[in-house]
Formats: C-alpha cells, sequence, structure tokens
C-alpha cells in the first residue's frame, strides 16, 4: 500500500469513506476494477478502519494510504497527495467526503474534473438527523456543491432533491444507476448457501438484507411476514448486522413467528440467499436507488419495495418489475409477498429489468462525467 506523499500521475483518485459493508463498498467494489480494465490508472485513497475492502487491490488500482482514522483529520494528507500526485479527474462519495474534496480542489487547483455523488435522498436522511448535522450538511451543499464539475445521484428522486438543496437547475445533477450486474454476481450467486432452509423440498424464503436499522424498518418486513406464515408454510431470513437485532427478534417471539424468522448477521455473499429467495423484499423508509432491489432483480428473484423516496420506483417502473406498497404497511406487503410466492412471475423477464445496471454500462456514464471516457 503506497502512502499518501508518494507520486503516482494517476488518471483517476476515488475518496470515500465506507463502513466495509454499505451499498457505497459495493458500488467502488465494482467500478473501480472497471476502470482499470479500460486502461486507467486509478489510486484508491483510504482511511483506515473504513472501506472499501478488497481481498487485493485489483490490477491497475494504487491503495493510496491517508495515514488519518477520519476523514476531517485526513484533509492535509489529501493536499499533499493532490500536489504531489496530480490526478485528472476525482471522484468522492457521501457529504462529509465531498465537503473535503472541494475544499482540497479549492486550495490546490487539482484535479482538472472533480465530480461528487450522493446516494441517498438527502432532505429526508437530514430529517431524522440534529439540528448541527442538518445546518451544516445543508450549508456545505449549497455553498461548495456548485464548485464541482459534476453531480451523481443514483436516481432521478435523489438528483431532483439535492439540486433543490443545492439551489441549482435539475440538469446539473446527473442520474447515472448503480453498477451491480456483472459475472461476478452471477458467480456468487451459484455459490452453495450453507443454511438449512434453502435446501430443496424446503417452505419458500423471503430475504432482506440490509443494516438492522430505523431506516430499514425490517420490524414492518416482521409484521408482513406473520401475516403470511398465518396462512401459508415459508421462512424470513434478514441479513446484515444492527441495533435493531434483538427487537426484530423479540417482535418474531411476540408475534409466534420466532421459529420460522433467522437474522444471522453480515453475509459475504448475499447473492446465494437471493438467488434461492422464494422473494425479496425491501422495507425502507427512504433510499437512494436500493441496490440490494436491484441485484435481487437481476437474479431473476420476485421483489417487492416500499414506494419510499428515492429510487425503487424506478428500478421497478412503478411496479412492472415488482409490487410497491406504502411505507410501513405491513398488511399490503404480506398481500404482495403472497402474490408473489403463490404465483412469481417469469425469471428472464426480471432479470432483463436489470440491464440497465450492468457495471460496463454505468462505467460508461460515469467516465463521461469525470471526462475520462
Amino acid at each position: 500500500m503506497s502512502g499518501a506523499g508518494e507520486t503516482g500521475g494517476a488518471d483517476l483518485a476515488v475518496f470515500v469513506a465506507t463502513s466495509g459493508h454499505s451499498g457505497v463498498d459495493r458500488i467502488m467494489r465494482n467500478l473501480l476494477p472497471e476502470f482499470a480494465r479500460r486502461g486507467l490508472r486509478v489510486d484508491l485513497l483510504r482511511i483506515s478502519g473504513h472501506g472499501p475492502y478488497f481481498d487485493a487491490p485489483p490490477a491497475g488500482v494504487r491503495f493510496v494510504d491517508l495515514g488519518a482514522r477520519h476523514v476531517d483529520t485526513a484533509f492535509p494528507a489529501l493536499i499533499r497527495y493532490l500536489r504531489r500526485n496530480r490526478p485528472r479527474a476525482m471522484l468522492t462519495d457521501k457529504d462529509r467526503v465531498n465537503r473535503a474534496a472541494l475544499w482540497a480542489r479549492r486550495l490546490t487547483g487539482v484535479p482538472r474534473r472533480l465530480v461528487v455523488r450522493m446516494g441517498m435522498t438527502v432532505s429526508l436522511n437530514l430529517e431524522r438527523r440534529g439540528g448541527w448535522a442538518r445546518f451544516s450538511q445543508r450549508f456545505s451543499i449549497r455553498h461548495f456543491y456548485p464548485w464541482a464539475d459534476g453531480i451523481v445521484t443514483p436516481s432521478r428522486g435523489a438528483g431532483d432533491d439535492l439540486a433543490a438543496l443545492a439551489g441549482l437547475p435539475g440538469e446539473r445533477v446527473t442520474v447515472i444507476p448503480n453498477p451491480v450486474v456483472d459475472d461476478a454476481l452471477y458467480a456468487a450467486a451459484a455459490e452453495p448457501v450453507d443454511h438449512p432452509w434453502f435446501a430443496a423440498g424446503e417452505a419458500p424464503v423471503v430475504v432482506g438484507a440490509g443494516e438492522l436499522s430505523e431506516r430499514k424498518d425490517f420490524a414492518t418486513l416482521v409484521r408482513a411476514f406473520a401475516r403470511v406464515r398465518a396462512r401459508r408454510p415459508c421462512r424470513l431470513v434478514i441479513l446484515g448486522r444492527g441495533r435493531q437485532r434483538e427487537a426484530l427478534l423479540a417482535l418474531a417471539a411476540e408475534l409466534g413467528v420466532a421459529g420460522d424468522v433467522d437474522l444471522p448477521g453480515f453475509a459475504a455473499n448475499p447473492y446465494a440467499y437471493m438467488a434461492r429467495a422464494g422473494c425479496f423484499a425491501m422495507t425502507s423508509r427512504l433510499e437512494g436507488a436500493g441496490i440490494a432491489l436491484i441485484e435481487a432483480l437481476a437474479l431473476g428473484t420476485p421483489v417487492v419495495s416500499t414506494d419510499c423516496p428515492s429510487g425503487p420506483a424506478e428500478t421497478l417502473e412503478n411496479g412492472r418489475y415488482g409490487p410497491l406498497v406504502d411505507v410501513g404497511d405491513d398488511q399490503a406487503l404480506a398481500a404482495s409477498i403472497g402474490e408473489l410466492l403463490d404465483a412469481p412471475p417469469d425469471r428472464d423477464f426480471l432479470r432483463a429489468g436489470a440491464a440497465r445496471y450492468s457495471v460496463a454500462r454505468v462505467a460508461d456514464r460515469y467516465l463521461a462525467v469525470l471526462g475520462l471516457g
């Protein structure tokens, strides 16, 4: 791993600081190798204890350690990196990182093009945060984001929301779908699942995936599942970690379905579960696009989602590729899950609905915005 002071002359610097198991991690693990396959020299700027994680640096991708454990304390190293390495373009994600990159470019004049990304419907996300966090993020979006050469969101709803917050015309925000579909997804989906409920002849399994948090609202999924389970055999598996785990298990026990609900934690390969699911359910209160929903669709798995802002309605084309239900409506969710288990749609039809999320197509769009296409 290289240090921030070493020169490299990259075509593209990518600066993100993730949890290690978020949607942004999956996006970057797909995009960076694809960029490198196009012949670009890519630097991934890293903060200690943060993702995205790779088993090894992909060919053509250099890891640059900024020597810091927080975005704010990494700012001096970011300045040094830009001055010494002078990448042609830079891609960043999430507000704190975007803010640091915008100021670093302001001070150094490097890179020539800076593109910032936001994957969330920002105004709704801010409603759940404290007063100072709301003020600082709104201030940075309105005053600093206009400095960017490109602003990217994964859905039109999230883009319009961000443009309104930034006081910019909608066309200043480019909508680029999440890069999800590639050969690696299908290869991972074909791997075996070490879970007895997915064996041949077992009852169908409803699968959910994501952080066990209030934003993902898996409590609504547990309640809906209990309604479905009351009328037919089925099981529920929710993949992920989070603070809501014990509360969800307690809710399943209260509803009398604890024996048919499993929360096995983080799965390094959730795609094998998704591919064998009778139905995949996303119950989020808000999303930028919903990567797991796209992944399940690409695997031909029947899907249902809450019609939350922003993205699921765009992904499912307003119900063409899967039903949409109101946020928090466990009765409507149960009805949709039951229908999908009883009469699943054609898998090839569902896969076709995810074609626009292919990694190669999405990489083309990013390179165009970055001026590297």
